[in-house]
């Protein structure tokens, strides 16, 4: 324990990316400064993150934005309360496939624009083809059954008119090992944070197709995931942790400072790979495969545009993907379950103090801002948006049984 730490915080992670605003907090002395004394421990997969924050190993954790409210609405082997009171970014993600399904799609139309629809329109010819083939469904990994990755492959697939449950098979393999299964031909493709896709592309064993920040603009991907008893016993160390953590995020946004923050990531107990392969997270500019190059705008934001504010109506679209593939009933009781894991009361009490840009609501309509908008807040002004899906459609947080019967009926029964 380092002299004078009031707070003593374990923490755990996963080697992503987006970890990187709680590994700079620990790293860097952000969470020093606030008198913290952070230990990181990292893990292998999403199940186990899950299960240690359930027994206690863990005070909180880098987590998938769903998680928490998957262990809130008993989804879990070990039931847990989990709450959220601060984001660690927005986007990050892509889908990535194997070259054979390149040609396959490239053969429909597809072209290296990372366009989703252009993507999914020649993915879909591509499985019709195969099934009329009488050959094997294409199999496609996600990292953990309640995931952004999950969520958002299933909601690219049915926008673009392929049955996700049907069509394809999606098995769960924890993001490591997500390059390795594609090159040794165990899975097709697959939905994964940096730098799991990009290492692909320099193995010369896959492309990436489409990413997160173009299915849904902006939008959440990981989380702290706190015990809400920890978070209830330690109040003011949840403050100082969300204090240390938001210097953190703003350090990580700034390009200044990117050569020093992929020298941290690449270290072995982080990510173990070259600091070139944690670049296209930093800059945007993406290695699709076969030579071509793309620069992304807002592929990934550690700090701008409100990242860090956990907003309810993120948990809330979550919570509607949870409904629409059976993973979760639609209840009144499970709805305010939803609402009430993502704790922006929290995040604003331990930030005002700072006079920070604080948004002036709690929830707002995903997908209506068609560029970036600055918006009403306490304190300094706030950019958000642009924050559109890609298929148009606009989630209302207030209005969830309406979205939930037009999603319903995108595919055909």
């Amino acid at each position: 324990m380092s002299m004078g730490a009031e707070h003593q915080i374990t923490a755990g992670f996963m080697p992503l990316f987006d970890s990187a605003v709680l590994v700079a907090a620990g790293e860097l002395g952000f969470a020093a400064r606030e008198g913290i004394d952070l230990t990181l421990h990292r893990e292998t997969s999403w199940a186990n993150i899950r299960d240690r924050i359930a027994i206690g190993h863990f005070d909180l954790a880098h987590m998938l934005g769903p998680m928490p409210l998957a262990c809130n609405l008993g989804l879990t082997p070990l039931a847990s309360d989990t709450i959220v009171p601060f984001s660690l970014g927005l986007g990050g993600n892509c889908v990535t496939i194997s070259n054979a399904v390149w040609t396959g799609m490239a053969a429909h139309g597809a072209v290296p624009d990372l366009d989703p629809a252009r993507a999914g329109a020649a993915l879909g010819a591509f499985i019709r083809e195969r099934a009329g083939a009488g050959r094997d469904p294409l199999r496609f990994a996600v990292v953990h059954p309640h995931s952004g990755h999950n969520y958002e492959l299933r909601y690219w697939l049915a926008a673009c008119g392929v049955d996700p449950s049907r069509e394809i098979e999606i098995v769960i393999v924890p993001p490591p090992f997500m390059a390795d299964a594609l090159a040794a031909g165990r899975i097709d493709g697959y939905c994964v944070g940096e730098p799991w896709n990009s290492a692909a592309v320099a193995a010369g064993t896959g492309h990436i197709v489409t990413v997160k920040a173009l299915l849904w603009r902006n939008s959440p991907e990981k989380v702290i995931g706190a015990r809400k008893a920890w978070a209830e016993q330690a109040p003011e160390a949840l403050a100082a942790l969300l204090r240390a953590l938001h210097h953190s995020a703003r350090w990580c946004q700034d390009p200044a400072n990117r050569g020093e923050l992929a020298a941290v990531m690449s270290q072995r107990g982080f990510l173990g790979l070259p600091a070139a392969v944690q670049m296209p997270i930093l800059t945007g500019h993406l290695r699709l495969g076969g030579g071509a190059e793309l620069d992304i705008d807002d592929f990934f934001l550690p700090f701008d545009k409100a990242a860090n504010f956990p907003w309810k109506s993120h948990a809330l679209w979550f919570y509607t993907q949870m409904v629409r593939w059976g993973h979760v009933a639609h209840t009144p009781e499970n709805l305010a379950i939803a609402r009430d894991c993502y704790r922006p009361d929290l995040y604003r009490s331990a930030l005002k103090p700072l006079g920070v840009a604080l948004p002036g609501a709690n929830a707002k309509v995903e997908g209506a801002l068609k560029v970036a908008t600055p918006v009403g807040s306490a304190g300094a002004s706030l950019m958000l948006g642009p924050d559109g899906f890609f298929d148009g459609q606009i989630f209302d947080p207030d209005e969830i049984d309406t979205y939930l019967q037009s999603q319903k009926t995108t595919l055909k029964a």
